[in-house]
């Protein structure tokens, strides 16, 4: 029989998976595998030589250490938490590492939880460092999971693959409109309705500040009246946190699982571990690991043996030793059953979805939120074990991340709720916003959503301050670096721009504006949020921040992150550096759209942009946005501020 349209475009991502794994794996390599360390360390990759400042048994029964590097001290990195690194020994003999997962990460220190219980002795001999690891397996699930998905003859799994390819109809049961939350907008409510209807799949559609999450947590709450238990899936670690923050408030009961290193400090009583040490049998599996702690020392003692009863003595502390430890194990997995068993919702990220206590679970409902982020195949992890699908998230904010260029033509970035949000039928669009006023929804507004979002009254008219003559009151400001010779820097390692001096005027206007703003002592604290593009530009704004004196009378954070690290999140005042400068109108990657709509709807009270309108006005995007801050806002030059 030939193959479906849908088999035949799958086996093609299968092919651009695999390339895409390549290019991520010969990336890594050029930073790493083909240079020697003191290049490494330039790279970013290495850390060479650290000292160990603490270290402790934690969650898990697994080690916790706090890592400090010697040198190259404030250099940028790209250690960040949750990725998997090795910690090893330089000596000239043999090789040794063992494996770890970093839980918190600082400019010169990290957090490192090891996958083990013990150090190695080689660990207190000095000349230590941690390298980041490549992951492949995450590449290895999604290739398994599209296995299953491409030879399903019958039954659900070619059901849905049908169904998102459009081959196949979704069926929707009769909307019972008498559902209605109190605390929920219309659109929340008609977006609750619409889940509960769904037979096949769903999808939720949120843009910025439209409480998208808050939604999906109480159709997951409603959908639990009718089934036992649910499962609950998101492309990040953060975004898996928000959302079981958001069913823990709603009183639901959620196991999260994941390694502890990728745990919000704050959830840990909701992850596995937290659960089993919670347990009223806990003391018993600890007085059993003490037990067989103390045969073991027993057993130990018996260094030389002369007589046959010694031997025989030896023999039997060291059984009593395995019999405490088999018993604890047991006791153990019976606590860990029960939470596979009785949790209402199992959340985690997709290739967590493959812990081997699901490995036999079916689920009626996956919900998978900020799904715009997340390759097709990531998704058909965990939807192998369910029936129907609810996709949450904005398929005009951050795509999923495809390195291979070869890749991305052939469409691998296309995700699954880019597939989905074609089915009319199928979505609902959140309209309401709550975080941003009517000036700086504007733009976003008409070029991305069709007119159709809708400033809540509670935020629409906000502002810093409310006086016409003052530039506290504008919402929005480009501030124009055009003919000021405010040229990008490029690092011909990393190949990242950096534009110092447009980072010297995006300072010298923070200072201003706090200055200006604690003058009014009226006026409650604001959060300030820096993003740049580039990580290049966003080290410098870190490393240089220090030379300036910002009033911090009323202002109560200033948060310096690439776009990436601020999906999802809120200022009161936001500034975007651009950085982009040069004569042949090159943007790079500005011209992801998708991302700078992430970026100028992380502010609720004002917008300040600040680029070379010569470079960037090449684009009918930022032409259009720079006339929208002309007629709603102030266009300024940087030459106020030379």
């Amino acid at each position: 029989m030939a193959d479906t349209k849908a088999i035949t475009r799958l086996k093609k991502t299968k092919e651009l998976l695999k390339i895409e794994r390549d290019e991520d794996f010969r990336l890594y390599n050029d930073m790493f595998l083909r240079v020697n360390i003191e290049q490494r360390r330039k790279n970013g990759v290495t850390w060479y030589p650290i000292k160990i400042n603490n270290e402790e048994l934690g969650y898990g029964e697994l080690m916790h250490l706090e890592i400090e590097r010697t040198t190259n001290i404030n250099q940028a990195h790209q250690f960040s938490s949750g990725k998997n690194v090795s910690l090893f020994s330089n000596r000239q003999d043999e090789v040794l590492e063992i494996t770890g997962t970093i839980k918190a990460v600082s400019k010169n220190t990290l957090k490192l939880i090891l996958h083990s219980d013990e150090m190695p002795d080689w660990c207190y001999e000095g000349k230590l460092g941690i390298n980041i690891q490549f992951d492949d397996n995450s590449y290895t699930e999604m290739q398994n999971a599209l296995d299953v998905v491409i030879n399903a003859k019958s039954g659900r799994i070619a059901e849905l693959r049908e169904m998102i390819e459009g081959e196949m109809p979704i069926a929707f049961e009769k909307i019972n409109n008498e559902v209605l939350i109190p605390q929920l907008n219309l659109s929340q409510n008609r977006a609750v309705r619409h889940v509960l209807s769904t037979n096949d799949i769903g999808v939720i559609h949120g843009p910025p500040g439209t409480g998208k999450t808050t939604s999906l947590a109480n159709a997951i709450r409603l959908t639990l009246q009718t089934e036992k238990q649910v499962m609950v899936c998101a492309p990040t670690n953060a975004a898996v946190d928000v959302l079981t923050e958001k069913l823990l408030e709603l009183g639901i009961d959620v196991l999260r699982l994941g390694h502890p290193a990728r745990i919000s400090e704050d959830l840990m009583q909701s992850s596995v571990d937290g659960k089993v040490s919670a347990s009223p049998y806990y003391k018993d599996i600890k007085n059993l690991r003490r037990n067989a702690e103390e045969y073991f020392r027993m057993a130990g003692k018996y260094k030389r043996v002369f007589g046959k009863e010694d031997a025989k003595q030896r023999a039997a502390y060291y059984q009593e030793a395995r019999n405490s430890i088999k018993e604890a194990r047991l006791l153990e997995d019976f606590i860990v059953d029960e939470l596979f068993k009785n949790s209402q919702v199992i959340c985690c990220t997709p290739v967590t979805a493959t812990h081997r206590a699901l490995q036999r679970k079916k689920f009626n409902t996956l919900f998978f939120d900020e799904a715009s982020q997340a390759l097709e195949a990531m998704v058909w992890i965990p939807l192998l074990k369910c029936n129907r699908l609810i996709l949450a998230g904005d398929h005009f904010q951050l795509p999923p991340v495809v390195k291979s260029q070869e890749a991305k033509k052939g469409g691998l970035n296309i995700s699954m709720l880019d597939r989905c949000i074609e089915f009319e039928n199928a979505v609902v669009l959140l309209k309401r916003q709550y975080r941003m006023n009517n000036a700086i929804m504007g733009y976003s507004n008409v070029y991305f959503y069709n007119n159709e979002l809708e400033s809540d009254d509670s935020v629409a008219s906000h502002a810093l301050l409310y006086d016409d003559d003052s530039y506290l009151s504008k919402s929005l400001e480009f501030i124009d670096t055009a003919g000021c010779s405010f040229d990008e820097i490029q690092n011909p390692e990393t190949l990242s721009h950096s534009n110092p001096k447009e980072a010297d005027i995006l300072f010298k206007h923070l200072v201003q504006l706090s200055n200006d703003y604690a003058a009014h002592t009226d006026l409650p604290e604001i959060n300030v949020g820096i993003i740049s593009p580039y990580r290049e530009q966003r080290e410098y704004l870190m490393d240089n921040q220090s030379q300036y004196e910002f009033n911090r009378n009323k202002i109560s954070s200033i948060a310096i992150k690439t776009i990436d690290g601020f999906q999802g999140e809120e200022r009161d005042v936001i500034y975007i550096s651009l950085v982009r400068s040069n004569e042949q109108q090159e943007i790079g990657f500005l011209a992801d759209l998708r991302r700078m709509n992430v970026a100028i709807t992380r502010a609720k009270k004002k917008l300040v942009l600040i680029g070379d309108s010569a470079t960037v006005g090449s684009n009918p995007f930022y032409k259009g946005f720079l006339e929208h801050c002309e007629k709603h806002g102030l266009y300024r030059t940087a030459w106020e501020w030379l």
